[in-house]
């Protein structure tokens, strides 16, 4: 399993931009499929953008499609989310989660996918 920490959350006006970085520790990094997740207040977790361990291939939700984007730093152990054109109804806890994925170039969108999880970051999104 790999550790995840999150960083990069605040708050931020209509409009503006935020980029949060998911740093992992523990595993080989790059053998690991990663998903950004968000939970706003008594909603469900979703997906909003995935990335295949290889980084081939990505999965952005479509109310995300041309203000989100993902890249991995697999040098770094890091993933990272950038966000623009940000709206308040992003506001919500942002989990990166992990899944070993070597040998297959799946992309996994569902929370039941993720065994690793981190521990969350608040973006908060002012109109």
């Amino acid at each position: 399993q790999v550790q995840l920490v999150e960083s990069g959350g605040g708050l931020v006006q209509a409009g503006g931009s935020l980029r949060l970085s998911c740093a992992a520790s523990g595993r080989t990094f790059s053998n690991y499929a990663v998903g950004w997740f968000r939970q706003a207040p008594g909603k469900e977790r979703q997906c909003v953008i995935a990335i295949n361990w290889t980084g081939t291939q990505t999965y952005v939700a479509d109310s995300e499609k041309g203000r989100f984007t993902i890249s991995r730093d697999n040098a770094k152990n890091t993933v990272y989310l950038e966000m623009n054109s940000l709206r308040p109804e992003d506001t919500a806890v942002y989990y990166c989660a992990a899944k070993f994925a070597v040998g297959g170039s799946t992309l996994y969108t569902s929370s039941n996918n993720y065994g690793c999880w981190g521990q969350g970051t608040q973006v908060t999104v002012s109109s």
